[in-house]
């Protein structure tokens, strides 16, 4: 009798100690593990999202400024040239006669003048003694003006045949990518035949088209986020450099120009951009996470909210109004105050008044 009591005892026993065990895993797996953020008080900004293309600031065709043959082209298409290199010559011997001519006739003018001015010295002196007409004197002092006047031509003359000969080579206005080559070796072109065509890289634009209501408040200087299906998981900064103040009446959207830097020529021209304009809103909100928000289908949209329990945190549901969203975050327009502290992480099956355990 006394033995089975005691196996009764044990039995009651384990079944205790494991229903507290039980009870103490519960309220263990109860504390849920959360991260939190911190509610902040900051600049509200408006995202405007639009889409656009580059194009290039410069792009020139080149022909050349004089009639010739083609005897040296140094560059074709993808080569990346730099103002001021050579891109192709002419045959520039008949020009390098006509400058080496046109330089022979200066210094003849200029050893006609020179004598023509010593031999009026001569005669003064002779007209001073008075054994020399005046009259011829004048004479010779018109001849040295002629000459003076035909060394000026001659001068002229030289620098022209010296600028032709120097446009029987091209040289690249900008920088930039020889984007096609339409002359061979041997060919002979003229004025109108495009030889290459040479594109500016290095800094392209944008073009975006903006609705008229945000005419007032895209300035100079505003920031655009730009990214590129050529540059996945890529954002590349830029400003607007220009505001163009015409509106297009049919679209009812006004021209804005944005500079992209390109030096590592990544970007070309042509290339699809998805941009998103940042417009200051002069106005200040409290913010927090897009990952701290649940909205459920009946349109509320709740928070939970940290609070300290004595050396605990327990959660506290919060219903909140938002406003405007922007670099993944929200504005809070009633609800939360800056420095409270919201669950961003683990924040999907929590409870009112759950304690939780903050990992993050």
């Amino acid at each position: 009798m006394e033995a089975r009591q005691t196996w009764r005892f044990s039995r009651q026993l384990a079944t205790i100690m494991s229903a507290t065990l039980l009870l103490s895993g519960l309220a263990v797996a109860q504390v849920a593990p959360v991260e939190l953020a911190t509610v902040e008080r900051r600049a509200i900004v408006e995202t405007l999202r639009l889409s656009g293309s580059l194009t290039s600031p410069y792009t020139s065709s080149l022909s050349p400024d004089v009639e010739g043959r083609l005897v040296s082209i140094k560059v074709d298409a993808g080569d990346r040239v730099k103002q001021g290199d050579i891109l192709f010559k002419l045959d520039d011997e008949l020009a390098r006669l006509e400058l080496a001519q046109a330089t022979a006739a200066e210094h003849e003018a200029e050893a006609d003048l020179a004598d023509a001015r010593r031999r009026v010295i001569e005669v003064r002196k002779l007209v001073t003694e008075k054994t020399f007409p005046e009259s011829e004197a004048r004479s010779l002092e018109a001849l040295v003006t002629r000459n003076q006047a035909i060394l000026e031509r001659r001068r002229a003359e030289r620098a022209y045949a010296a600028a032709t000969l120097e446009r029987h080579a091209l040289k690249a206005p900008f920088n930039g990518v020889i984007a096609e080559r339409g002359a061979d070796l041997g060919e002979r072109v003229d004025t109108d035949s495009r030889v290459l065509l040479l594109v500016a890289i290095d800094r392209l634009q944008l073009d975006l088209r903006v609705p008229q209501q945000y005419f007032q408040r895209v300035k100079s200087g505003t920031e655009v986020s730009l990214t590129f299906d050529a540059l996945p998981g890529e954002t590349i900064a830029a400003r607007v450099s220009q505001v163009v103040p015409v509106s297009d009446p049919d679209a009812r959207t006004f021209l804005v120009r944005a500079q992209v830097n390109n030096p590592a020529a990544r970007l070309t021209p042509g290339m699809s951009v998805r941009a998103v304009v940042r417009i200051g809103t002069d106005r200040q909100a409290e913010v927090v996470p897009r990952d701290a928000l649940i909205r459920y289908p009946d349109g509320r949209i709740i928070v939970w909210v940290a609070m300290v329990d004595g050396d605990q945190y327990v959660v506290e549901e919060r219903q909140v109004k938002t406003g405007l969203t922007f670099d993944g975050s929200v504005e809070i327009v009633e609800g939360l105050t800056a420095g409270e502290r919201v669950v961003i992480r683990g924040n999907e099956a929590l409870r009112q008044g759950q304690q939780v355990r903050i990992t993050g």
